[in-house]
């Protein structure tokens, strides 16, 4: 028996009538959505742009998936969900992922296999690594809308857990796991994702920041040279050398401080008045000061933002050292927006899955880390496209869920190629925003 003629019947189910089930459905897709996707790197020329940075040792001859077409393969399955090539080989033969990456569903040969995109990651070395991180970079200054003003870099390291012999995996004290530490700078306006380094899972917070920024900030001046440029992190980032180099490159910075037993005297007198109030009001009490500040590794007196709060839970204070103009609470309330950078994260990571970095070799997971990079970029600007809808907002998987995963008959004729998506489909309106919006010509 073929497997086009088995039939699945369960009789009696509904109002006496049995239900069968065969695997006479013809072409069908849980994808739908991907021409979207890839109308949206066509407009960035996302994959075009990293495919070119990426050397290509093999016999021509033999080749039948150029580097393009894997690169693509790739960053769609993490944008549907599939996080791991092992997912390739389910998937190779998917009409509308084909369609995505540029085959005809029915006719055209199947996509790479799993062994292929696993040869491919591990082909990457240091300076193609270099070179794609490049690009991600020129295409944030390609796309993003003009700056008025000032750009506010958000910088943030997070951690990645492994499971396995991943080469320079450490244990980190301070996440109590073995994992490699990934480095992330975002536009804090935007949401866009400019640069994503991997790290050895043992070192510090700020490893590598001054370098990386010393990229971005040159990069920008050159795009634009009359923008301020604002580096905003947390505590993991008070060190000597970022306030110096954004000192010595004209740069502004808000950057959390770790308590010390000296901070701690500065503040009491702050800390004080917040537990006076508190107790004759009864109401939480949130006081921000400012003080003059050296530490024992400093060669100058740096300003310091202080906020104390006193209530029912007890008290709590926090503190930020800066080197721009203003009023302190106006200042802290600039610095903890920073915390928008935790769901730009938490898109990448949770939405993407980027934390399954699972390759044995290091390289290959530095370059799995940039896969899932273009996949955040091709994401975040789908979303941008639905400013004004009610997924304007939304995170990643919430987008992919209600308008990429969508089920589809597929059919190819002579000249097109149908997409057939479910007549009560309940986001057709978004779609046909979408579709409006990644198709109209761009303003000139």
């Amino acid at each position: 028996m073929t497997e086009c003629s088995i039939q699945l019947s369960f009789a009696g189910m509904v109002k006496g009538r049995s239900v069968v089930m065969d695997f006479t459905g013809g072409s069908l897709t849980s994808d739908a959505g991907l021409p979207f996707l890839r109308k949206v790197d066509d407009q960035l020329k996302l994959t075009e742009r990293l495919s070119s940075c990426l050397r290509d040792g093999r016999d021509p001859v033999k080749v039948r998936h150029r580097v393009i077409d894997q690169l693509r393969q790739r960053i769609y399955q993490i944008s549907c969900g599939y996080s791991d090539a092992n997912d390739a080989d389910s998937l190779r033969s998917d009409p509308v992922l084909k369609v995505a990456v540029g085959r005809e569903p029915e006719t055209g040969c199947e996509l790479a296999s799993q062994p292929t995109l696993s040869r491919f990651e591990n082909s990457v070395g240091r300076k193609e690594l270099t070179r794609l991180n490049r690009q991600i970079l020129s295409t944030y200054l390609c796309h993003r809308p003009c700056p008025s003003r000032v750009i506010v870099l958000d910088i943030d390291a997070t951690d990645d857990p492994t499971h396995g012999q991943q080469e320079l995996s450490f244990y980190h004290g301070f996440y109590k796991q073995h994992m490699l530490h990934p480095l992330l700078c975002y536009d804090g306006e935007t949401g866009d994702l400019l640069a994503a380094t991997l790290r050895p899972g043992n070192v510090h917070a700020a490893n590598g920041v001054v370098k990386m920024l010393k990229r971005i900030v040159r990069k920008i001046r050159k795009r634009w040279p009359w923008v301020a440029i604002i580096i905003r992190a947390d505590a993991g980032f008070s060190v000597p050398r970022l306030y110096r180099f954004c000192e010595q490159y004209s740069c502004g910075y808000v950057v959390g401080l770790i308590t010390n037993a000296v901070l701690e005297r500065l503040h009491a007198p702050l800390l004080m008045e917040a537990e006076e109030l508190y107790s004759s009001s009864g109401n939480k009490v949130r006081l921000v000061g400012e003080v003059g500040y050296r530490a024992g590794s400093w060669k100058r007196y740096r300003r310091v933002i202080m906020k104390a709060e006193a209530m029912s839970q007890g008290t709590n204070r926090r503190f930020v050292v800066t080197n721009l103009k203003g009023d302190p609470k106006q200042l802290y309330h600039f610095y903890i927006q920073r915390g928008q950078a935790e769901n730009w994260i938490k898109d990448l990571k949770n939405g993407l899955l980027a934390d399954r970095l699972s390759c044995s070799r290091f390289l290959a997971n530095s370059f799995r880390l940039l896969l899932h990079t273009a996949a955040y970029l091709l994401m975040h600007h789908l979303r941008r496209q639905l400013v004004g809808t009610a997924l304007a907002t939304a995170q990643f998987d919430t987008i992919r869920l209600r308008l990429l995963k969508v089920g589809a008959r597929v059919k190819q004729t002579c000249r097109k190629v149908w997409i057939h998506a479910p007549s009560s489909f309940p986001y057709r309106p978004l779609w046909v925003i979408l579709h409006h919006r990644l198709t109209q010509p761009a303003p000139t």
